[in-house]
């Protein structure tokens, strides 16, 4: 979807007049749903770290739709910064999208407490410390907003990552007990739990051996792609998401409840159907 395209799923102003603030917007799924927020008519502003990535997502997206501001998340001073610099912009928030976050590949054993702390404050810390400010500086005080938080599936945790698999649950844990607190307010919140996207960052990230096979451990037999996942948040931020809260939407291919294709090929016959029981033919 280049700039200013419009949503192949969505009637273009759909979300006309809504401000949506979404971290870990320079790349990614986060990149992509900046993309189709704006496209719907959303003012979108985009933060993370480094701000050249950021300025490639506001010139892909819908002419004037986005702006970009430099933000580590996991710092309260800079995150209150950014939350006031959107307000005084837009006078609004009404979708947070905490994308932001970030793991790495090794053995459990080898994770040093510097490392573990490292992956629980950008993911549970850096989620808390946006998702509160957003809410006590702009959406308490309006009566309302939507908060989308992104954790990973499986939910029984991914080896290689257990920092990240104990980060993620902890988000959505706190995703459901803010739903139940926070609905005195207004305020919505429910997560993406996803699986595995065919993003920039997992083609050039990890060990070619892992992209190469990631796939195979997935029913639906593909990877999901960014657009598909940007329709979810945009999905959750119209009017139709209007009764979600508290949810754990799990987008992954059903990857969540079984490991590999189906039929597994010990288990098929030569045209690929599952093994059956053979039934005796009724008298």
């Amino acid at each position: 979807m280049g700039a200013g395209r419009p949503s192949e799923i969505f009637r273009p102003d759909l979300l006309d007049g809504q401000v949506a603030l979404v971290s870990g917007g320079g790349s990614g799924l986060g990149r992509r749903s900046a993309i189709e927020l704006a496209a719907l008519g959303a003012d979108v502003v985009v933060c993370g770290r480094r701000p050249e990535p950021l300025e490639e997502t506001v010139a892909l997206c819908a002419e004037g739709r986005c702006a970009a501001r430099a933000c580590d998340i996991r710092e309260e001073d800079e995150v209150a910064a950014l939350v006031d610099w959107t307000l005084e912009r837009h006078g609004r928030i009404d979708l947070l999208l905490n994308n932001a976050g970030g793991q790495y590949l090794t053995p459990a054993e080898d994770i040093t407490p510097k490392g573990f702390r490292t992956v629980i404050r950008l993911n549970v810390e850096g989620t808390w410390l946006m998702t509160h400010a957003v809410a006590t500086r702009a959406m308490i005080p309006a009566g309302g907003g939507k908060v989308v938080n992104v954790t990973i599936s499986p939910h029984n945790g991914l080896p290689g990552m257990a920092h990240s698999s104990a980060a993620r649950a902890a988000v959505e844990n706190l995703t459901r007990v803010l739903s139940i607190e926070w609905s005195r307010f207004g305020i919505k919140l429910n997560a993406i739990a996803a699986g595995q996207f065919a993003t920039e960052t997992l083609m050039t990230k990890y060990p070619k051996a892992i992209v190469d096979n990631v796939a195979r451990t997935i029913p639906a037999g593909r990877l999901g792609s960014e657009e598909e996942f940007a329709w979810a948040v945009a999905y959750l931020a119209s009017p139709a998401g209007d009764f979600y809260s508290g949810a754990i939407l799990t987008m992954d291919g059903a990857r969540d409840n079984w490991l590999g294709p189906w039929p597994p090929g010990p288990l098929a016959d030569a045209g690929g159907n599952p093994l059956a029981e053979e039934r005796r033919p009724k008298a």
